[in-house]
């Protein structure tokens, strides 16, 4: 991983406590201390209005019993087809009324609107991929709540036919919801940012609600220099490599490592060498600590500081 050591190797390193992407995209729109309405963001990055409703993540997920626990299996690593959360969401939203309202963002992507405020303090599934539900429950004031509407949730999906059908084809259920990011949509006074790209509508929903440039992440760093927006900080939201890492898939994880390295920190390296940009920022809230990397043009002429492999920064 030639650019990429070079760039950690030369640039300066600040680090942190280890953080969510939700907790690190919170403080990079300096938003206090709440948690991140992802719910109502979401929606709002897939071109929806939130509204002033109170808006849940509630993304589809397997709940699987293993002896004395359960353990959250999600949506990522269930190839939910797209017809199979429509139909699903119709039958949720048939039995919840106006308790909740479940709408499909994307086929393992959904959100809940609720009558009411909730207070839901829990992560997201890919965080908790593999882990004890129950160690994992939301603890705020809402918790209860959130207990009965995914007990109520189970019951609706357990004997649902897209299930029936699915294990008919030895294909694991869509047996649950987990509701997380609960909150009303959210006005963003940013002063730190000036465009977003990114494939995750959180990111996408916080650049519209500070009312800046926003795209859909580009193939590569060539093509999104190629188009690269007015002088100021732009925010690239690399996070093809989370899906892999929270499901143990090696092989997957190994190669999107690689094509982060071919093509976005290589060429955004060579444009940095070549002064059409001022300096590369990487970071990486979720890594043992929060390590942040900032590389100017004059650093990569500091030779006497050599590269490492990348495992080494573990």
């Amino acid at each position: 991983m030639p650019a990429l050591e070079l760039a950690l190797a030369r640039g300066r390193c600040t680090s942190t406590a280890s953080q969510h992407l939700e907790t690190w995209l919170r403080d990079a729109f300096a938003l206090g201390d709440k948690a991140l309405p992802a719910g109502a963001l979401t929606l709002l990055g897939a071109g929806a209005e939130p509204g002033t409703d109170c808006w849940s993540r509630a993304d589809p997920v397997d709940l699987r019993l293993l002896r004395d626990r359960v353990i959250l299996v999600p949506g990522a690593a269930l190839r939910i087809r797209e017809e199979e959360a429509q139909a699903l969401c119709e039958a949720l939203n048939g039995h919840f009324g106006s308790r909740m309202e479940v709408r499909v963002v994307g086929a393992d992507r959904w959100v809940a609107r609720f009558a009411n405020d909730v207070d839901i303090d829990t992560d997201s599934p890919l965080e908790l991929s593999g882990r004890d539900v129950e160690l994992a429950r939301p603890s705020a004031a809402g918790g209860s709540f959130s207990h009965r509407i995914l007990n109520e949730a189970q019951m609706v999906l357990h004997a649902h036919p897209v299930n029936e059908a699915r294990e008919a084809r030895g294909e694991p259920a869509i047996n649950s919801v987990w509701l997380w990011g609960a909150g009303r949509a959210v006005k963003v006074a940013n002063e730190h940012w000036h465009s977003v790209s990114a494939d995750d509508p959180v990111p996408l929903g916080l650049a519209l609600a500070a009312g800046i440039r926003h795209r859909p992440l580009a193939a590569s760093a060539t093509a999104w220099l190629e188009r690269m927006p007015e002088n100021g900080r732009h925010l690239v939201v690399l996070d093809a490599l989370r899906v892999p890492l929270a499901l143990g898939a090696g092989a997957e994880y190994q190669d999107g490592v690689a094509a982060i390295e071919s093509q976005w920190v290589a060429p955004l390296v060579a444009a940095l060498r070549e002064g059409r940009v001022g300096m590369l920022s990487i970071h990486v809230p979720d890594a043992a600590e929060c390590a942040s990397y900032e590389t100017i043009r004059g650093d990569l002429r500091r030779f006497w500081r050599r590269s490492r492999p990348l495992e080494s920064y573990a």
